[in-house]
């Protein structure tokens, strides 16, 4: 373990052991048992089969789903964060662990969790539901001008962004294929064409799954574009020819010169997993950004995730976060699901722990991943926000295609 690891671990444990309601308490211990190889690709959604060990059998069904607290105003973070770490050099080598199993807030599904899925047969929403695809927003339109005081967002569809900030144009986990492996085709086209886009100036890479790295998108842009990735993703880049390449331990970051200044990309802490082959599960890192303007605006892309107690971590380190890119998508049948993926209540209780001012939903609306209807994840985070109490122009609930741009600081 490197003294990140063990640092990031310590500091997990005492975050998550403060005074604070039953409902706010921490994931349990993280020990899960290393995983086996399986017998057919991964799937991008559900974790891997493990040994079976009393430590990893699958979780019973549960309805005491957590649900977003009625508030008026975010959850604000603690008055004295401590100090973010110094910048690391771009494209630094680096010796990782072998596996970061020790990361995992949850144990992987054991074979009986497997066999329930396989026999229960709950991983696609039911036939009669599909015709809510034709509901599915999609709106593309032009991009915004942005300058070097912008941030801009232009949802791609899924996970993938196109941010624009200090005057770099980021792109986070971009998927532009119509089919990834191991799901049914993308039910809504991507949102921005790949002709349009400006040049990019950055990508920056969630975790390894087929729907959040896909080679034939990264294979679309020049070797010599930086990619930020999780630790342990670097060589998989550089082998594929990529020359600006840097990987990240949680909690570290890296600035990149801007028109309006540096931005700062720090990599953060996840609730998930990840696994790309047959038999590399938990072999590299997985989290989400916090990316900071010259002027101090904060965006937080949250990759992929389950609910639990780095929400509240993060803020605590990074406060004044402006906006929150959420899963709301991929969350059912919950008792498989619940620990690597938010559902909508789930994501806003998220942004309320992380003390984000604006809430952006994704991770919905283009890939049927899971057995929850089509339109369900935005009627349920609409309801969810409207519970809390807080300005309903502060959740940018858009449509595929869509942009938005915060207000100048």
């Amino acid at each position: 373990m490197t003294e990140q690891t063990e640092r990031s671990v310590a500091e997990a444990r005492a975050s998550a052991q403060p005074p604070a309601p039953p409902a706010r308490t921490a994931p349990p211990a993280e020990t899960p048992a290393p995983s086996a190889p399986s017998a057919a690709p991964p799937s991008p959604t559900v974790p891997p089969p493990e040994p079976p060990a009393p430590s990893a059998e699958a979780p019973t069904p549960s309805t005491d789903l957590p649900r977003a607290l009625p508030r008026t105003a975010p959850v604000r973070p603690h008055p004295t964060p401590p100090p973010l770490t110094e910048p690391r050099p771009l494209g630094e080598p680096r010796t990782w662990p072998r596996d970061f199993t020790d990361r995992l807030t949850a144990p992987l599904p054991g074979v009986r969790a497997l066999a329930r899925i396989a026999r229960e047969g709950k991983l696609r929403p039911v036939p009669e539901s599909l015709r809510e695809i034709q509901e599915l927003p999609f709106e593309p339109g032009p991009m915004p001008q942005a300058g070097p005081t912008t941030l801009a967002l232009t949802w791609a569809g899924h996970a993938s962004w196109v941010i624009r900030i200090g005057g770099l144009t980021v792109l986070t986990d971009p998927v532009w294929s119509r089919k990834i492996l191991g799901t049914p085709p993308r039910v809504t086209p991507v949102g921005v064409r790949w002709e349009d886009l400006p040049p990019v100036d950055a990508v920056v890479i969630s975790h390894n799954h087929y729907d959040h790295l896909d080679a034939p998108t990264l294979k679309r842009l020049p070797r010599h574009t930086p990619l930020l990735l999780p630790a342990g993703l670097a060589p998989w880049a550089r082998r594929r020819g990529f020359t600006h390449v840097t990987d990240l331990d949680w909690w570290e970051a890296v600035e990149l010169p801007a028109p309006g200044g540096t931005v700062r990309f720090d990599f953060v802490p996840a609730h998930h997993w990840s696994k790309r082959t047959l038999f590399d599960t938990c072999r590299t890192l997985w989290g989400g950004w916090m990316l900071t303007a010259p002027d101090g605006r904060r965006l937080h892309f949250a990759g992929d995730t389950g609910y639990g107690h780095w929400f509240e971590e993060i803020a605590r380190r990074y406060p004044g976060i402006d906006v929150a890119l959420l899963p709301i998508g991929a969350y059912d049948p919950r008792w498989i699901l619940r620990p690597v993926h938010t559902d909508p209540e789930e994501a806003v209780r998220a942004c309320q722990d992380l003390g984000a001012r604006v809430l952006v939903p994704m991770h919905w609306s283009t890939f049927l991943l899971s057995a929850e209807r089509p339109m369900e994840p935005l009627h349920r985070v609409r309801t969810a926000w409207t519970a809390t109490g807080r300005p309903r122009e502060d959740l940018w609930d858009l449509a595929v295609g869509a942009s938005r741009v915060l207000g100048e600081s």
